[in-house]
């Protein structure tokens, strides 16, 4: 009597098991047999597997698998690790009943008799498809951090030693600027006695460019961007193979375009040798120029307007839409190891950023790139005469670096200007109360204690009326985050010519 009781209650502890079980519906629980054939189908298999009880029962477990799984062995494999090893843990793609595929985490446990006979496998399987999607999102976004990070070392580095070596360019240009307008033998040999303290310092300073700096100024101006394409077009056709022609067509009659002509020029070398290797050396580059009027929203982020459109355009292989939507990222890049940096993109790029204007891409697999540069145009108006004098203000110049100032020096008295001078920020304030008389503040940004734009806002406070100009190596958006005022100055890139420098002091 007892023991028909206790069959009893272990019947109905079964059947309340057995029901607790079928009604999961966060994991798939079911039975297999020794062979893997299903033989129990709960609700959550039912939920996130697609299949009804009547449609799956009686049919092997690796319909579930994906069609490589399946010819790898993967079902067969799973099932002697479970009976040999007494368990199976696996993650991989499982394939629902309309097709599509999730990621699951799979338990397989052998089910055996008192006697150690097999009776079938209890299986497990939950889908973490979306633990699988967000540690993937976490972990490109450690990637990006990495590489941020790893490129704001880079900056640093070389942007200070870029910082460093504009000081002595500028020695050098303003040197030769004085050269060409003197005729004085004490300026000459002043000059050139200068510029070689400041040529060997650079020697020295090229031993410790390890990257590519990429915070290099733009000295923009109004410029005949056919002109310019002519004059460097011999270099253009030298960068491509015989087997290859670069054909050549430009508008004539265009507005000038705002850039830098010799980044420009860097531009145009990066996008034809990247055609070149997309068309495996044979083939024709086209280069095109012309002038486009633009409605608001015809080109993300630009303006309506007036553009100078400048098209690299070849016949290679093309992009797909995933390698496009990386193609400007610094370092991403499909060629093999050693024939690529993943710059030249990105460095072109950056120079629309800092033009204001815009860089597109137009391609498809198989079917070649266009690449295409949006400038501002500059209708009518004429250029500044460089050799206009600036002024015969009284004018304070300071600067840490003695050559620089010593430069500076020499070329603003050569412009007429009456000059006094400082090599750090307290020193100039005391120069600014004993003469009020100064008229004009020019100071270097980046200095020991008191910086340039610590400066100029001290002196504007005591003095208002007096014009500021601040120069720097640094391209004014990078000093921007860390001095937020030096918005407030008018700027001047290191290294600046003398037309440079008249320019800038007209605006004044």
């Amino acid at each position: 009597m007892q023991q028909s009781i206790q069959s009893s209650v272990d019947a109905i502890e079964a059947e309340r098991f057995r029901q607790f079980i079928m009604g999961v519906t966060d994991y798939a629980i079911y039975m297999l047999s020794p062979e893997g054939v299903v033989v129990t189908w709960n609700a959550g298999a039912q939920r996130f597997k697609g299949y009804h009880p009547d449609e799956i029962i009686g049919r092997h477990f690796s319909m579930f698998y994906t069609d490589e799984d399946r010819a790898a062995g993967r079902p067969v494999h799973a099932l002697q690790v479970a009976r040999t090893a007494g368990k199976f843990e696996d993650e991989g793609w499982r394939v629902r009943k309309d097709g599509s595929r999730f990621w699951a985490s799979v338990v397989i446990d052998p089910i055996v008799d008192p006697q150690g006979e097999l009776l079938g496998f209890a299986k497990i399987t939950r889908d973490i498809t979306e633990r699988r999607v967000a540690a993937e999102q976490l972990e490109r976004a450690r990637e990006a951090l990495f590489q941020s990070q790893k490129l704001e070392a880079i900056g640093k580095l070389t942007g200070g030693i870029a910082h460093d070596f504009n000081n002595l360019l500028n020695v050098i240009m303003n040197g030769l600027e004085l050269l060409r307008l003197s005729r004085d033998p004490a300026v000459h040999a002043k000059s050139v006695d200068t510029m070689s303290r400041a040529a060997q310092r650079g020697a020295s300073l090229t031993q410790q460019l390890l990257a590519f700096a990429r915070q290099q100024p733009l000295r923009q101006e109004a410029h005949d961007a056919g002109r310019v394409i002519r004059s460097f077009e011999a270099v253009l056709r030298r960068a491509l193979p015989d087997d290859m022609r670069l054909h050549l067509q430009l508008d004539s009659d265009l507005p000038q375009a705002m850039l830098d002509p010799t980044q420009f020029e860097s531009a145009l070398l990066n996008l034809v040798v990247n055609a070149r290797d997309a068309m495996e050396g044979v083939g024709e580059v086209q280069l095109e120029l012309a002038a486009v009027t633009l409605a608001a929203a015809e080109v993300a982020q630009l303006p309506a307007g007036r553009y100078v459109r400048v098209v690299v355009r070849d016949q290679g292989t093309g992009m797909t839409p995933e390698v496009m939507a990386r193609a400007v990222e610094p370092f991403f890049t499909t060629k093999e190891v050693g024939k690529g940096t993943g710059l030249g993109l990105s460095q072109v790029y950056g120079l629309m950023q800092q033009c204001h204007g815009m860089l597109t891409l137009d391609s498809h697999p198989g079917e070649g790139t266009a690449v295409s540069m949006y400038f501002p145009a500059v209708e009518g108006g004429d250029l500044d005469d460089e050799n206009a004098a600036a002024g015969t203000e009284q004018v304070l110049l300071v600067d840490d670096q003695p050559e620089v100032l010593e430069t500076a020096i020499s070329l603003f008295s050569h412009l007429g200007y009456e000059v006094l001078a400082a090599d750090n920020g307290e020193q100039a304030l005391e120069t600014l109360r004993s003469n009020p008389g100064i008229a004009i503040l020019f100071s270097d940004v980046v200095m020991p204690g008191m910086s340039g734009v610590e400066l100029g806002k001290a002196a504007r406070q005591e003095f208002p009326d007096l014009k500021i100009v601040l120069a720097s190596g640094y391209v004014k958006t990078a000093l921007r985050d860390e001095m937020p005022d030096i918005g407030n100055f008018e700027m001047i890139a290191k290294p600046y010519r003398l037309s440079d420098l008249i320019r800038t002091l007209k605006v004044l």
